[in-house]
């Protein structure tokens, strides 16, 4: 093994070298500093050159350097080891120095020992700035994981802080590589609204009132308190947890004032007014990673319990919290998603619309099987392919409400308790074909129920079709909308086939979703049976009692919207949208058999809306939303409600930890 000595470099004079007492004189010495403040002697790429520091040992341009006598001896070398040596022992004597090639090694007095120009500078004079030596650098500590790294960094640290770390918003595991994650939403809701009101069926707050239709105003506040605990484990930065545990409760209360009896309950003692408080269970299940199937960490998961789920992007169809069983993953670097899902549908409270497990899930089932593919048939658009089963078996009994009117069955046709089968077949897809975005939804249902709504004794075959597009383009901070949608209607309740579409429990994020009056509101119809003309939160005109615990309808007179809106980001925290959708039904012919009455106009009106979104901090923490929408009637609206055009208004806040 070649080892390496110490090699010295000295400053020497020698009398006869340098003349007697004959002043030294120095260049100005300069040195070169980088971004850091380094200053360093030797020129680097990107290092700035600037005047050697005083002190450093080497001198200022100011100064001179010291004036030496020709008999003085020669300066002490430093000798500093070349790495990869092997310093001598304390208190021994050092080896000799091997010459190195082209270096002189003559010692003598009057000469010196200078390196040849082919010799790197390993060595420094006395005085000058030394090599770091490995001494001079602290021994290396192995991290036991990133976070103990992020902790030396001095990072904060508050638990009640979502925006600096905390273990409650999982920035650092409790223990091993599991994680808790805390989220609080706190979501307030008033509304000032007109709804169309009818008299209480036998009593009235008041006398004297000749007409079916009473005072429509309404006010309705909710206070929402949302928490939610997921327990994980694994790295989620490239790949779904291995385990996760999420739980979601909801603290519910609501008011609610009208003007008539027998609206807020069907017990008219009980007034005008309710005040009502619920916990709902939104969430609760398991999620097991099941294995990974490619190094892009394409996978397979199941998840068991309460759970979201959304059959297409704008929650048409079924979009809803539901106790069930899924198995879901990826393919092809995520370019193909699939889920295959069986759902046993809860009981929902009345008032406050949340899951209800207090009491015996109902006997209505939904498996769905979906495929999303990304990029196709272009870049930057999605497909998706749905099958979707319901199978409803609530035929066993008569089921009133919290508030005590009759859920199941309708109060509508017959009356009669009825079971369906009914499968749909779809194509969803979103995304952009250049500067267009487009969505869109296509579903064809068809089934049997038994019997019919309107037809007893014989099964009645379903074969309805649901339509529904929006286009737009941005230009900079303004996206201009158009949004059609069609949903088939029955032609004629008493035959054998019912061709009003239904869906299994929706919630449109569509032409202006819950700012839209129409949309939101949930509009009964008054003197056609205790059944909504349209439910609250929904498009479908489906004549159901309710959306949450009503049963799906398929003799209905379907809708036709054509719609133009405009989203605007005036500000990156303010953003402003309006919309105008014309409302049409698609048949009357059921309205007018339900209200013994002659023609029914198919035009329902024109809904305008606009609304403010605000956020503060630019994110989902604060969210401040106010809206009026106004619905002006046309001559079908006009036809079964007094000739007068709706409106509401609607503030919403949302702060989220």
């Amino acid at each position: 093994m070649k080892s390496c000595g110490l090699v010295v470099l000295s400053l020497s004079v020698a009398g006869g070298w340098l003349g007697a007492a004959a002043p030294l004189a120095a260049a100005e010495p300069t040195c070169y500093q980088d971004d850091s403040g380094r200053i360093v002697q030797r020129r680097r790429p990107g290092y700035v050159p600037v005047p050697c520091p005083t002190g450093s040992g080497t001198p200022a341009a100011s100064q001179q350097a010291p004036v030496l006598d020709a008999g003085a001896p020669a300066p002490t070398p430093i000798a500093v080891p070349i790495p990869g040596s092997v310093p001598p022992a304390s208190g021994s004597e050092r080896s000799p120095i091997p010459a190195l090639p082209g270096t002189p090694t003559s010692t003598a007095p009057g000469s010196a020992v200078r390196p040849s120009l082919d010799t790197p500078p390993l060595m420094l004079p006395a005085g000058s700035m030394p090599m770091p030596q490995l001494q001079d650098f602290p021994p290396s500590e192995v991290v036991p994981d990133r976070w103990r790294l992020v902790e030396a960094l001095g990072y904060r640290e508050r638990w009640f802080d979502p925006y600096n770390r905390t273990v409650l918003k999982a920035d650092r595991p409790v223990h091993g590589d599991w994680f808790f994650n805390v989220s609080a939403i706190a979501d307030t809701v008033l509304e000032v609204r007109e709804v169309p009101t009818p008299v209480g069926a036998s009593s009235t707050a008041r006398p004297g009132s000749l007409d079916i239709f009473g005072d429509d105003a309404q006010v309705q506040a909710i206070q929402n308190l949302v928490t939610e605990f997921v327990y994980y484990q694994g790295n989620t930065v490239f790949k779904p947890p291995d385990w996760e545990i999420r739980v979601t409760p909801v603290f519910s209360l609501n008011y609610l004032r009208v003007e008539e009896v027998q609206v807020v309950n069907a017990d008219a003692r009980r007034g005008r007014s309710r005040r009502d408080d619920f916990v709902g269970l939104q969430a609760a299940f398991v999620d097991r990673h099941l294995r990974n199937v490619s190094d892009n960490y394409d996978f397979d998961s199941i998840r068991i319990g309460i759970q979201p789920f959304s059959s297409d992007f704008r929650g048409f169809l079924f979009q809803d919290n539901q106790l069930g069983a899924r198995l879901f993953g990826t393919r092809d670097n995520n370019k193909w998603q699939y889920n295959l899902a069986y759902f046993r549908r809860l009981e929902k409270d009345t008032n406050s619309g949340l899951n209800d497990v207090t009491v015996r899930p109902r006997r209505d089932d939904v498996l769905v099987a979906n495929v999303y593919r990304q990029d196709f048939p272009v870049l930057g658009f999605t497909s998706q392919i749905t099958g979707l089963y319901n199978r409803n078996r609530e035929n066993d009994g008569i089921y009133l409400n919290k508030n005590g009117f009759v859920e199941r069955p309708a109060s509508v046709g017959l009356q009669s308790l009825r079971k369906y089968d009914v499968g749909y077949a779809g194509y969803s897809g979103d995304g952009h074909f250049g500067r267009f975005n487009l969505s869109t939804s296509l579903y064809y249902a068809y089934g049997e129920e038994r019997p019919g709504a309107f037809v007893a004794g014989r099964p009645i075959d379903i074969r309805a079709f649901f339509g529904a597009a929006e286009l737009s383009m941005d230009f900079d901070w303004v996206r201009p909308k158009l949004s059609l949608l069609y949903a088939s209607g029955d032609d004629d309740p008493f035959d054998d086939r019912a061709t009003g579409f239904d869906a299994v429990f929706e919630n449109p994020q569509f032409a202006g979703g819950d700012t839209s009056y129409y949309i939101r509101q949930g509009i009964p119809l008054v003197g056609g049976g205790r059944v909504a003309l349209a439910g609250r939160n929904s498009v479908l005109p489906a004549l159901r009692s309710s959306k949450e615990e009503g049963q799906s309808n398929f003799t209905n007179p379907g809708l036709m919207l054509a719609g133009l809106g405009v989203d605007m980001d005036v500000l990156p925290t303010l953003r402003v949208s309006f919309n105008a959708n014309a409302l049409f039904f698609e048949n009357t012919t059921v309205l007018q058999v339900l209200r013994t009455q002659g023609r029914i106009d198919r035009q329902i009106g024109y809904d305008l809306s606009a609304s403010l979104t605000w956020r503060p901090l630019m994110s989902q923490n604060i969210v401040v939303r106010a809206s009026y929408a106004t619905l002006l009637a046309e001559d079908g609206f006009d036809a079964l409600f007094p000739d007068r055009d709706p409106g509401y208004f609607l503030l919403n806040t949302v702060f989220a930890y």
